[in-house]
């Protein structure tokens, strides 16, 4: 597949601004997205893929994310469908978020951006499919916080989807999944350099985002696949210094989290990490209604080795999509990679997610309920 070109939507019609959750308004807004296929004639082809924490619009194509699961003949099959992907609002890849531009300041908006929830990313991209003339997509599709804007495409706009694929995530955190979201935003917030969030004229806080993501890729990984990547071996370059990265498993944490300080944005990681552990679809809602009238077919993939989002939280989803007679199928998947799973098993995902979408598109909707 070719680069895709990136491309940007602004919200102009007035007053070009999104009404968030909280009541507070933001704008002018900008999305940054791409798009990979053709839409068909009845626009009836289209598929929202949404991303992760870290993730961005470049989904496909070269260093794509997801490039293995999206393309011409893939599991997602840009020959068949229309797929589109944005930056959520919030984030660091050309959507608007902490490091944009303050209209009220012409400066950063740094910590005097809103606090934003999934559901105010969903609303945004809502907005964007609407621009498209989509009147109701084919599916939407993400895993861990992706999925959790699927479940909330499937409470907020149940009648604008056919089906939704949601994969390693949860109806919401739970304490431990809270906490280690708070160690990141603390790391963060205790480097010097963060200066209350308002930093963008001098350096980054580095040296803390570089440890919250050292704390992230600890509960992304398993124990087995970080025995099997590493195990007790020694590196031969090891650093001069009693407390340097002598194990292997050190020093590929630091380098993850020195490469993700030249692409992330630390507010944006704030941001978004607080608007994961906000996120609780059931809302004063029990598990037998929250998903109430929604039609769409429902896939759930979890796999065995995610200690980050259990595989009993992919259940729980199942079952409240069978409480409210939904058309919904459960996989999971042996893997040991942990929650990376879902990032890297693509030859098991492909052929479940391909032939979940062949069944939407022709009207069946024969799914699979299997354990692999």
């Amino acid at each position: 597949m070719e680069n895709p070109q990136t491309q940007t939507f602004i919200f102009a019609i007035p007053p070009a601004e999104l009404i968030l959750e909280s009541g507070k308004k933001l704008g002018p807004i900008t999305l940054v997205y791409e798009t990979y296929g053709n839409l068909n004639t009845d626009k009836s082809n289209a598929i929202l893929i949404v991303h992760a924490l870290s993730g961005d619009a470049h989904v496909a194509g070269p260093n794509g994310w997801w490039n293995n699961l999206i393309g011409s003949g893939k599991g997602i099959d840009t020959d068949k469908y229309f797929v589109i992907c944005s930056n959520v609002i919030g984030g660091c890849r050309g959507s608007t978020g902490p490091s944009s531009t303050n209209p009220k300041t012409g400066k950063p908006y740094g910590t005097d951006f809103p606090i934003i929830t999934i559901g105010d990313m969903v609303n945004a991209q809502k907005c964007l499919i609407d621009n498209f003339g989509i009147e109701k997509l084919l599916s939407v599709i993400g895993g861990s916080m992706g999925g959790m804007q699927v479940l909330q495409w499937m409470v907020s706009y149940p009648n604008r989807i056919r089906s939704a694929i949601a994969i390693a995530t949860t109806l919401k955190h739970t304490p431990q999944q809270i906490a280690f979201n708070e160690v990141g935003r603390q790391a963060v917030m205790a480097d010097p350099d963060w200066k209350n969030g308002f930093y963008y004229d001098s350096a980054p806080p580095a040296k803390g985002l570089a440890v919250a993501r050292m704390i992230g890729h600890i509960t992304y990984m398993s124990d087995a696949s970080m025995t099997e990547k590493f195990g007790r071996k020694t590196r031969a370059d090891k650093e001069p210094f009693k407390f340097g990265a002598d194990f292997e498993v050190e020093g590929y944490l630091r380098y993850r989290g020195d490469n993700f300080v030249k692409r992330f944005d630390a507010n944006s990681y704030l941001y978004i990490t607080k608007a994961i552990d906000l996120f609780n679809i059931l809302n004063g809602h029990s598990l037998s209604s929250v998903f109430k009238g929604l039609t769409a077919k429902v896939l759930v993939i979890a796999f065995k080795s995610d200690w980050l989002y259990p595989t009993y939280q992919s259940q729980e989803i199942v079952k409240a999509c069978k409480l409210a007679g939904i058309d919904a199928s459960y996989c999971e998947i042996n893997s040991t990679y942990g929650h990376d799973s879902f990032l890297l098993e693509i030859e098991q995902e492909a052929p479940l997610i391909g032939n979940f979408l062949k069944g939407v598109l022709n009207g069946n909707g024969k799914g699979t309920n299997q354990h692999d």
